[in-house]
This record gives C-alpha cells, structure tokens and sequence, in this order.
C-alpha cells in the first residue's frame, strides 16, 4: 500500500486539467494529493463496513471499524492504479472536475444511506441479544471519527513512504535506482516492523504485564484466607495463600456452602475439593502440576464421585457458572482442581501466552490421570474435563483426537471456543454430510456433540450419546469462536449458511472488512446477555446433566438448578 500511494502523489502529467480557483473540497483533495480511485475505494469499504456483524457495536467502536476499512480501501485503490499504470507504461489520466464532483454526490449519498441503514441494523441486532435499542441520530458520530481514523492511517502509511523515498535518494548515490529504490523500501519496511515488533508491542506487553501482575497479587474486598483444609490455601495445604493469586483465591473460596449445598440436595452432602496452584505457587508448568495433584491427594479428592480437571482463562480466572453445577448435582461429593498458567486476559495470552496455555492444559491433565489411572476402576471416580475459550484450547491440548478422548477421560464440556482450537478445528472440518459449521454433527454425535442451546441439541440422534460424552457449546453470535485470519480473504461456511437464531440476516462477508468487524465484536463479546456472543450464563447446567449425570438426575432438576444458578447472576 505505501508503494502504491506514491502514485497519487505524483506530480499531475502537463494535459491533466488543473484544480479551478473555486470549490473548497476539491482544492482540499488536490492539496493533499488523494488519489481518485483510493477514495472511491474509501468510500466503498466504509459503507460496506456499516453493515451489521455478529454483535451489536456502538458509534465509537463502528468508527474505528469504518476508519480502518477505508483506509485499506483507499490503499487498493492506490495499488489498482500503480499497477494499471506499470502495466499499461504510461501515466494514467486523472479524472477531471465533473467526475470529482460526480464522486463527491455519489460519496454524500452513498454514506447517508448506509448510515441510515447502519443504525437499523444496530437496533435489529440489539433486539436479537436482548439489549435496549440504541437512538438513530447519534450514529452520525460514526463518520467523523471514522474520517479521522483514516486520514491518520494514510498519513502514517505516507510517512513510510516519504522516508523510503529520501533512503532511496541516499543509496541511488553508490548503487543503480531501480535497486536504491528496492533496498530503500525493504529497509524502511524491516525497520518500521522492527520498531513495532521490538520497541512499541515488547514496551505495551511489558507494561501490561507488569500490571496484570499487579493485579494478581490482590485480593478481592469480600475474599478472606480460607481455613477450610479441603481448599488449597487452607489448613495443611501445600499450597500457600499468597501464591494462589487473585484468581487461585477466587476459585478455592468459591462454590456453594454445605448449607446451600443442603436446600438443593437435601440431607447428606459433603463440603466439596477445591485445589489449585497458582503462578507462584511452583517455578514451572509442570512443577505446579504436580504440586496440584499432590494436594489432590492430601484432601483425598481421588476418593470422591467426581474429579475435575480445569484448564483456565489466561488471568487464571474459572467460570463459577461452569463448575458449580456439579458441586451440587453431586451434593458436593466433588473434587476440582485447576492451574494457572498466566498474568493476562485470554485475548492476550492468546497473543503472547498460547503455548503456556496448550502445556499448562497438557501438563495438568495428564499428573491428574497418571494418578487416577493407576486406582482400580471400581474405586476411580468419574473424570471430567472443563475449559472454557481459551480454557477450551489448553483443555484440548492433552489429547491427540477422537479415540484418545474416548480412551482416558469420562466426560467433557468445552465452551467458547477459539476457532483455533485444532481439535475442534478438526471434528468441525470432518463433520457429517449435511450439517452445518454453526451446528455441526460429528460421527453421527457418537461421543462428541456440538450445541447452541444445550437444553435442546444435546438430545442428539439414534443410536443415543456412548459414554464418554464431549460436548462444546458455541453460539452463532460468538466471535471468539468465529474469529480467524482467514477472514480476510476467504468467505467462511458459517456465512454461506442460513444465520444462526441472534445472528442478523444482513451478515454477509467482505473482504477485509469482515475480519475487522469481527475483531471489533471481540473486544465486547462477554459485554451482552447471557445466551449470547460469548457469555454463556447458566448454560453449563443442562449440558453437565446429559454428558454426567448423577444417578436419579431428572429434567425436572435440571430445570431447578438452572434457574438458580441464573438468578444467582441477576
């Protein structure tokens, strides 16, 4: 692009009509040399990113969305007539005055319509995740700030070029000007990359985790050391209080109490396992891992009816409306035990932590069943696997496929996942004839299960759900498990196929822009209602009463615990 964009700036060929002493806006475009058909790209790529996406987005975010679509708009345009004019060996003529000023109505037109339109679709999809409708007249905010975004991304992009031209000019004095003029560009690329790479992301990486790290040795206002010895941090845990970490805290002082435990269950429950092992807790991966398992045995969680295995988050946070479900299906006849492997948000490990993630999920799983495995089988309790988004990629981690899941593990529930989960990538990209990439069937739901609502497509077909059961819950609306690269250029299945139930009609792809509109969804995927984007609520219940249900578990019950663990997050 930064190429390209010297050949709007220059000089205008002798017979290319001149810029008359009248008309504000066109002096303006002259002066600073925007070439024509980058601004018609500019306009094009703005108006196609005001088209709805998976979430709902508000002025600021859309402006930063639409900024940055047209500035790639513009620098296509820019290319088309660099290579036009290389292919062709001549200039190519700059259009005259009336077909400025045709481009300026059909811009004016063209961008009110689809602000318009914008805004409708907006309060359509707030509707659909059950959000309040935003107002029309503040989605104008859009275009200037989104005029902004742009011009200082074309202005940064001609930076770059200038001072290639001037290392040219420099190296044209020892070696030929074709050749000045490659290694001028290659030089200013490696060096702004390099500046990027090693001074402005190691510097933000740096400062973020500092702070994250900050922010995991506090502790919550209403979170006190625990003194219960079956939790990790209590009495007689090998683990101290302080190198849980904040999230490590969270967890082990979390669930419910007996007494809760007592009006759902009735009589005879049991103070549920909590273990964990934070960051400080061990100076490696596989050293907390077997720190974890060695407090698994001291509170003797190899003796309950069910132990589970949780991969974290990045920050080590655990979803609580993920794992309480069992402590009181099983009247607090559990163990749990999770490990942190991370300072900072999933969004971020996801950047700079991913292999963290995949050995922490690794290592933890597989201290866990060397363990359990060696017990005889009618004294193991059942083993279940938990891993929610990036949780879910690390959980994937300990296996090799299908038949290695079905071999060493008696359940599991992954929820949001990443689209660069290679597993589910995997059983997504085998899945049966006939079913789609937002809900699809693999190996006819033998053992592994893919649901939008838990409630309703986890009954699966004939034959019925084998033991062990997996499922994955995934919303259509979710951009955590949409989202990939790959967006960029390639239209994916799930937008060839009819939209998901909170998924716009008018979702359609576009290149580049697409994968702009869904990394902004990202950035606020937990930020709407439960059963939708990437918060799941009270989901989990129903998908743990059909992949491990305790004997006597009804729908009934289900239903009950459902809605206690969702009023609980009212």
């Amino acid at each position: 692009m930064t190429i390209a964009t010297s050949a709007a700036q220059a000089p205008p060929e002798p017979d290319q009509p001149k810029p008359p002493s009248h008309g504000r806006w066109w002096r303006l475009v002259h002066r600073w040399h925007y070439d024509f058909v980058g601004l018609l790209g500019a306009v094009i790529c703005f108006c196609l990113s005001l088209t709805p996406s998976l979430l709902p987005r508000g002025p600021g975010l859309q402006a930063v969305v639409g900024g940055i679509s047209a500035a790639i708009g513009y620098g296509l345009g820019v290319l088309v007539v660099w290579l036009a004019g290389k292919l062709s060996n001549r200039p190519v003529r700059r259009p005259g005055r009336t077909a400025w000023r045709v481009l300026a109505l059909m811009a004016v037109v063209a961008v009110l319509v689809l602000l318009y339109l914008g805004a409708g679709w907006q309060r359509e999809i707030h509707r659909l995740t059950g959000l309040d409708e935003p107002a029309r007249p503040r989605y104008l905010l859009v275009l200037p700030l989104a005029v902004l975004v742009a011009v200082g991304l074309i202005g940064l992009f001609r930076l770059l070029r200038r001072a290639a031209r001037a290392v040219g000019r420099l190296l044209g004095r020892v070696v030929p000007a074709p050749t000045a003029r490659v290694l001028a560009g290659l030089s200013v690329f490696v060096l702004a990359l390099g500046v990027l790479n090693g001074v402005v992301l190691d510097g933000f990486f740096a400062v973020t985790d500092n702070s994250f790290k900050a922010i995991n040795s506090e502790t919550e206002p209403d979170v006190s050391p625990t003194q219960d010895a079956l939790r990790s941090g209590g009495p007689g845990s090998l683990v101290s209080w302080a190198s849980l970490g904040k999230q490590g805290r969270n967890f082990v002082t979390g669930g419910p109490s007996v007494e809760q435990l007592r009006r759902f269950g009735g009589l005879g429950v049991k103070r549920s396992i909590r273990v964990y092992a934070g960051l400080d807790s061990a100076p490696t991966s596989r050293e907390r891992a077997a720190l974890a398992v060695a407090e698994l045995r001291r509170t003797g969680a190899f003796d309950r009816e069910v132990l589970v295995v949780i991969t974290t988050t990045g920050t080590g946070w655990v979803d609580q409306d993920g794992v309480d479900p069992l402590e009181y299906m099983y009247r607090g006849d559990s163990a749990m035990v999770g490990m942190q492997y991370s300072y900072l948000p999933s969004w971020l490990s996801f950047l700079v932590d991913k292999e963290r993630a995949r050995q922490a999920g690794r290592d933890l799983f597989n201290a866990v069943y060397g363990d359990w495995s060696k017990l005889p089988a009618a004294r193991r309790p059942r083993l279940l696997l938990f891993g929610e988004s990036l949780g879910s990629f690390g959980a994937e981690s300990a296996f090799s496929g299908a038949d290695d899941i079905r071999n060493r593990v008696d359940g599991m529930l992954l929820v949001g996942p990443p689209n660069r989960n290679e597993l589910w990538r995997q059983f997504v990209a085998g899945r049966d004839p006939g079913s789609t990439e937002i809900l699809p069937s693999y190996e006819n739901g033998a053992t592994i299960r893919f649901a939008r609502d838990p409630a309703v497509d986890l009954d699966g077909p004939a034959p019925g759900w084998a033991t062990p059961r997996v499922a994955y819950l995934q919303h259509p609306s979710d951009p955590i498990v949409w989202w990939s690269p790959r967006l960029m250029l390639s239209r994916p299945d799930w937008l060839r196929e009819p939209r998901g139930a909170d998924v716009s009609t008018g979702v359609r792809w576009y290149p580049f822009v697409t994968f702009w509109q869904v990394t902004a969804d990202m950035a606020f995927s937990t930020g709407v209602p439960a059963g939708h984007g990437h918060s799941y609520g009270a989901e989990p219940v129903a998908a743990w009463a059909e992949i491990a249900p305790p004997d006597g578990w009804t729908p009934q019950r289900t239903a009950e615990l459902t809605g206690l663990i969702a009023t609980r997050d009212d």
